[in-house]
């Protein structure tokens, strides 16, 4: 095995130290749980074990990240949701319970495991049994706090899912411009934050037309920013789905993720996850969202019916990259008869794929008409 990257070695004992002195000072294990996914054989698993002021939660409470329960049912919990509508950074200030051991049950299984090196649980469960639609996953940590986190099984026979971007694509970020990109996420509140004009409605008009598609948000954001995402999604009535984020920091290989690596590494483990499924891609031309996707197309063409692409006003591109143009020059390009169509919005995006699969039909009538 090669050996660590001195970053991975550094931020291990700077995470050792932290959590003997916050467990010296009385802290406890707290588990956040994000939205798995899975089909008939298998479901992916998705937590963190951080440490945490807040006493350990019995079973039976909800975890944040639940689709479709708004927090705030009770004044109680109504005055936190409030106080959780903070500045970003507050998100960035966490500790995590290094290789902490959980115990997972998800349908028939029960299992008994261990989370990473930063606290974060990626695990594949098979054999739970489990037929199509919304289940629960417990997660109980050592000390007893423990959560249910919503799992969405697919129904295989639906065949077409959704994978969309997040910064720039249904949430204005500006991203990756540094100084732009910092006040965003760490300064700039909760609240605040502004949809993608039509960007909701696209994607909801897409499940309407397939019912039980699934919708899967794949961002190179932390999993730091998972609950207000989760928030903001929910704020403007995007459809339930999972968030596929990443972690910042070190690694064994070097000092910082690759964020396009992630997102390609993502699609592909999609692909495996569910063989056959056609895919729906949505993206925004201010990072490297049309390469990724186009390469993805060209890969593996009968894996993806569409990419949209959200094209960036002249003033977002200079704020997301520096350049009045586009980040990218293969916009409009067909990869392997994949179409790659480009609109300033979800709502010219959605007449755009109308118009394609009109056109798409009118094409194949007339061929048809010829044979």
């Amino acid at each position: 095995m090669a050996r660590p990257h001195i970053a991975s070695v550094i931020e291990d004992r700077v995470s050792a130290r932290v959590e003997r002195v916050l467990r010296r000072r009385g802290w406890h294990e707290r588990v956040i749980g994000y939205t798995g996914y899975g089909n008939a054989d298998r479901a992916r698993l998705l937590a963190r074990v951080l440490l945490s002021r807040k006493a350990p939660r019995e079973a039976g409470t909800l975890d944040d990240d639940a689709p479709g329960v708004e927090t705030g049912s009770t004044v109680e919990e109504a005055a936190e949701a409030l106080q959780r509508a903070v500045r970003g950074w507050h998100n960035f200030v966490t500790a995590a319970a290094v290789n902490a051991p959980v115990t997972v049950t998800l349908g028939a299984v029960h299992l008994e495991v261990q989370v990473d090196r930063s606290g974060y649980l990626d695990l594949d469960v098979t054999g739970h049994g489990l037929p199509p639609g919304w289940h629960e996953a417990t997660i109980r940590s050592a000390n007893g706090d423990t959560v249910h986190v919503p799992v969405w099984i697919m129904d295989p026979a639906v065949g077409v899912g959704v994978v969309s971007d997040i910064d720039d694509t249904v949430m204005v970020t500006h991203l990756p411009r540094l100084l732009i990109a910092m006040r965003n996420t760490f300064f700039l509140d909760e609240l605040a934050r502004k949809a993608v004009a039509g960007m909701a409605p696209l994607l909801r008009s897409l499940v309407a037309e397939h019912p039980g598609m699934p919708v899967f948000y794949l961002s190179t954001g932390a999993w730091n920013t998972a609950p207000t995402l989760r928030r903001f999604l929910q704020r403007h009535r995007y459809p339930d789905g999972p968030l596929l984020l990443t972690d910042w920091g070190p690694t064994h290989y070097g000092w910082f993720r690759s964020g396009r690596q992630h997102k390609a590494d993502e699609l592909h483990r999609l692909l495996r996850d569910f063989p056959g499924m056609r895919w729906i891609l949505v993206g925004d031309d201010g990072q490297h969202d049309p390469d990724i996707y186009g390469e993805f197309a060209k890969q593996h063409p009968e894996a993806v019916e569409v990419v949209l692409i959200r094209q960036l006003t002249t003033t977002e591109q200079v704020l997301s990259h520096g350049l009045p143009i586009a980040n990218d020059e293969l916009l409009g390009k067909h990869y392997a008869g994949v179409p790659m169509l480009r609109g300033p919005d979800g709502y010219a995006l959605h007449r755009f794929l109308a118009w394609s699969r009109a056109e798409f039909e009118r094409l194949r009538s007339k061929a048809a008409d010829r044979a």
